[in-house]
């Protein structure tokens, strides 16, 4: 026995090391939830990702090359802060593309328009509009977008593609898109509003184009392109949506409320100048806004986390917003400037995310050979102490966030 017992002595102490090694591993192990995880998890998982940081090192943007240049997450303080955009950890992890979409998440991503109608680039010739035989381009879904240029605040990334709509039309195009960090002074001047110190704030703004490669014209007739931006964000329980709007008279009719059928009475509040939508990740809808009567600036704010976010874009009245409706159209160029999506199971129960959208899109135009046209946005997450939030919110949206938060039962 007491031959045996330093034995055991020893391999006990080997026992306690091995856990206390285990223990310092897990400690060092960025939290899920956090920058640092979700930086660290796609440098593992993906092959081409590029940081752009401001000197301090908290406000943090995390870009793709893989998935179209596409900003998969950001944070306003540093590697331990929050991360604000939604990555499908599965997929991402998997390597393997799925037939239809791949949503591998991102706070902002390149799309194009339409999605549905006589003029969709997403259903082939005589397809039925559902969600059997929807099918996303390639060249917004699985292709990478090569880095064309990079420095410490800037990114452009670039790549071409050609397009076959559902009437036939073929778009030979080049794509090329910017992604900038915003300096404090940059987003002041941008948002047209100061805030304190006691805010943390991180800005990026893209610039997206597309031009014309082929030989004929792009007309109305056969059909058009817009340039769209969809941003995709975790949901919560404690997550509304706000988009304000123009409040003219009959504003409402400029409201598209029921591209998934029509939205719960309790999920969707609309006054006469703002819309309250609540999005948990748990009941599948969207909704839209004309250009008649948007406003360029939409928002979010996690009342759990105390989290501003805000989305600034460019609205043309007058301009030719593709209608992304699965059906055929009467008016495929009455369609929406500014969109928000909540996801939810669909009716055989699956579910892409869950995440919540912003988005924007552009008027499309008719393009002559080598013409071009851009789409720009602005996306800044602010994150602080609750009252300095509030008064953000009503400088730029005309939102007091405490009538929603003592109304949040009915949200």
């Amino acid at each position: 026995m007491k031959k045996l017992l330093p034995c055991l002595i020893g391999l006990w102490a080997l026992a306690g090391c091995s856990q206390t090694i285990n223990e310092n591993k897990e400690k060092a192990m960025p939290a899920k939830g956090t920058y640092a995880y979700d930086s660290a998890f796609l440098k593992a998982n993906t092959s081409s990702v590029y940081e752009l940081k401001s000197s301090d090192g908290q406000a943090r943007v995390l870009l793709s090359a893989d998935y179209q240049g596409r900003v998969m997450t950001s944070t306003a303080t540093g590697a331990s802060g929050n991360s604000y955009g939604w990555l499908n950890y599965d997929l991402i992890e998997a390597g393997e593309w799925n037939k239809q979409f791949n949503p591998v998440g991102g706070e902002e991503r390149f799309w194009l328009g339409p999605e549905g109608g006589q003029f969709s680039i997403y259903f082939n010739e005589g397809a039925e509009f559902d969600i059997s035989n929807w099918q996303v381009p390639g060249v917004i879904d699985t292709v990478a977008y090569p880095i064309v240029s990079a420095n410490d605040t800037e990114v452009v990334f670039g790549t071409t593609a050609i397009l076959v709509n559902y009437s036939g039309a073929e778009f030979d195009l080049a794509i090329e898109r910017s992604v900038r960090l915003l300096s404090k002074e940059a987003l002041a001047t941008s948002l047209g509003v100061t805030w304190g110190e006691s805010l943390k704030w991180v800005a990026y703004e893209t610039t997206n184009s597309i031009t014309n490669k082929g030989a004929n014209q792009w007309t109305k007739d056969t059909g058009l392109l817009s340039i769209w931006l969809l941003g995709m964000m975790t949901p919560s329980p404690e997550t509304t949506v706000i988009i304000p709007f123009r409040p003219v008279e009959g504003a409402k009719e400029y409201i598209t409320d029921d591209y998934f059928g029509e939205i719960p009475a309790e999920r969707l509040t609309v006054t006469d100048s703002v819309i309250y939508f609540q999005c948990d990740g748990l009941y599948r809808s969207k909704l839209g806004l004309s250009p008649v009567i948007a406003k360029p600036m939409a928002a979010s704010f996690d009342f759990a986390k105390n989290i501003l976010t805000i989305i600034k874009f460019p609205v043309t009245p007058e301009g030719d917003y593709v209608n992304s409706k699965w059906e055929m159209q009467d008016e495929p160029f009455k369609g929406d400037v500014v969109n928000s999506y909540n996801d939810g199971p669909m009716a055989d129960g699956s579910q892409m995310g869950p995440f919540y959208e912003i988005e924007s899109s552009s008027p499309a135009k008719e393009l002559a050979p080598g013409e071009a046209q851009e789409h720009k946005q602005l996306t800044c997450h602010f994150e602080g102490e609750f009252e300095s939030l509030n008064q953000l919110s009503k400088s730029l949206l005309g939102v007091d966030l405490t009538e929603i938060k003592s109304k949040k039962t009915t949200l």
